[in-house]
């Protein structure tokens, strides 16, 4: 009897049908679908509308003289250099800044160091115009700077470093050293303690260990945060209008300016399109920068 059981053949697993594997499927794809329509509806449409705007002139006519006449403006080529002169040196001050201040916040120690690396993420969720508002209350023309100046007997008011690039510059890498700081933070955190100990003790110095040591750590988290924050220094609206620099008009204040300041929208729409083309750009060097120095692996967030 065992034998027989044994030995008679096993009955085949029922097969699902096709339409009970294609159900599960077509949930899936029914999941995408609000996310696609919000995507669609408050990015893709907007700025293909923006495209489209820019071909069309203010007489109705679509073609590419509104790119022509814009393109060729001085006042498109200013903005333009003004850009990016202020995301570049914005860019390399937050690199050196930052970099000095992960170092002393990582290796050196002192009371009080945790509780600052804290106050890093802090700074992050801040908006930039509070920066500019700052800047105002310490070197407006009524600003603490000034009053001190008053009463030492300066002549006149040392109000032109407000309303000069430089200070732009300046406010720009006192609201982003955080974002170089944030990620080398994170890689000198796998740095093992004893390989500084080790150099040290063989009488290297503090420069000598921060060269040959602590940089090549650093090298990934510095181009992965390098490119972001050029990124994000580029797009800078808020630190620039609420400045007031003079003669210093960025490509977001430009768009800004014809868009509600003289009612031009089409030459607002060009200036917009290669915004967002030089940010697309950037963009896609800041991923291709993260995933090809290892940042991922050093512990930079993406």
């Amino acid at each position: 009897m065992t034998a027989t059981l044994a030995a008679a053949p096993t009955a085949p697993a029922a097969e699902a049908p096709p339409e009970a594997l294609a159900r599960p499927r077509r949930t899936g794809a029914l999941w995408l679908l609000p996310p696609l329509l919000l995507v669609g509806g408050f990015f893709l449409y907007p700025l293909a509308l923006t495209v489209k705007q820019s071909f069309v002139g203010k007489d109705g006519h679509v073609g590419l003289q509104v790119w022509r006449d814009t393109l060729d403006s001085p006042e498109f080529t200013d903005a333009l250099w003004h850009t990016v002169k202020i995301a570049v040196l914005s860019t390399l001050g937050c690199l050196v800044l930052g970099f000095f201040l992960a170092v002393v916040l990582s290796f050196v120690p002192f009371p009080g160091a945790r509780l600052v690396a804290r106050l890093v993420d802090t700074i992050l969720a801040f908006p930039s115009f509070l920066i500019a508002l700052a800047f105002t209350f310490l070197y407006g023309t009524v600003g603490v700077v000034n009053a001190v100046a008053d009463d030492l007997g300066a002549g006149q008011p040392l109000v032109g470093f407000l309303y000069s690039p430089w200070c732009v510059i300046f406010a720009e890498i006192t609201f982003y050293t955080p974002f170089v700081m944030r990620p080398l933070i994170a890689a000198f955190a796998l740095v093992p303690r004893e390989r500084l100990e080790v150099a040290a003790s063989l009488g290297a110095s503090p420069w000598r260990v921060i060269r040959q040591i602590l940089l090549p750590e650093a090298l990934p988290a510095l181009a992965a945060g390098g490119s972001l924050t050029l990124l994000l220094t580029l797009n800078e609206f808020g630190i620039v209008l609420f400045i007031g620099a003079k003669d210093v008009t960025t490509l977001p204040m430009l768009v800004h300016a014809k868009g509600a300041v003289t009612f031009d929208y089409p030459g607002a729409c060009v200036v917009a399109v290669v915004e967002v083309a030089l940010s697309l750009a950037l963009y896609g060097l800041y991923r291709f920068v993260f995933s090809r120095t290892g940042a991922a692996r050093a512990g930079v967030v993406a």
